[in-house]
């Protein structure tokens, strides 16, 4: 009898042992899924003012902003060399972009956002109107977005290395790009609209007064 009541016990020690190391497995994995989000969402995003530069100068400002999960990316600013058009415009464009200018035209578009990598999109050349499979990566620190733009598969491409502008680089841009992709940013920073000036009150003119009475004679 008392062998069987020992039984009992180390089976029941046993099972309870298993049943509080199941119990702290699945707190880990809950935990682990609560922080999930939180890290994702610290990663940083390709959305903000990009700078492309080639042998020591800029060539090129390109903003880009999410819209509904989609992020699209602008031309921002261009830095025209002597002799180049500074209002060319995408001629050879066959899509909405048609006669475009240069300046402000959607160049990225339908990034898919995959953590600090994103996908699916495509990249327009207005130059000769071709558009081409894209995708862009973030580095962990936010500070540099590679772009890639390719032909088929990813291997037939070409990356180019943006670094990212300060927040303060965006008053440089023309306020109407900043109104077309960043309607709600350009609103806040519109300056408030002057009521009109009440008229001036002006006096009364003094009431003529009659002449004197000439005296008696």
């Amino acid at each position: 009898m008392d062998a069987l009541w020992i039984d009992q016990v180390v089976t029941m020690q046993t099972a309870i042992s298993g049943i509080r190391r199941a119990l702290a497995t699945t707190i880990a994995a809950i935990a682990l899924l609560a922080a999930a989000p939180s890290a994702r969402a610290a990663e940083p995003s390709a959305a903000g003012l990009w700078q492309k530069v080639e042998d020591g100068k800029p060539v090129g400002w390109f903003l880009v902003v999410e819209r509904d999960g989609i992020f699209e990316g602008a031309i921002a600013k261009t830095f025209p060399k002597p002799g180049e058009d500074p209002n060319a415009l995408c001629t050879k464009c066959t899509d909405d972009r048609k006669n475009a200018p240069w300046l402000g035209i959607s160049l990225i578009r339908d990034m898919q956002r995959d953590g600090l990598k994103y996908e699916n999109g495509n990249v327009l050349d207005p130059r000769d109107g071709k558009i081409y499979k894209a995708k862009m990566t973030v580095s962990p620190d936010g500070q540099t977005l590679t772009m890639r733009g390719f032909w088929g598969i990813s291997l037939l491409g070409k990356d180019e290395i943006w670094s990212r502008l300060p927040d303060t680089a965006l008053a440089q841009v023309d306020p109407a790009i900043v109104a077309k992709y960043l309607p709600a940013q350009a609103a806040a920073t519109k300056p408030p609209a002057k009521s009109p000036a009440a008229p001036k009150k002006t006096s009364a003119p003094a009431p003529a007064t009659a002449p004197a009475p000439a005296p008696a004679r």
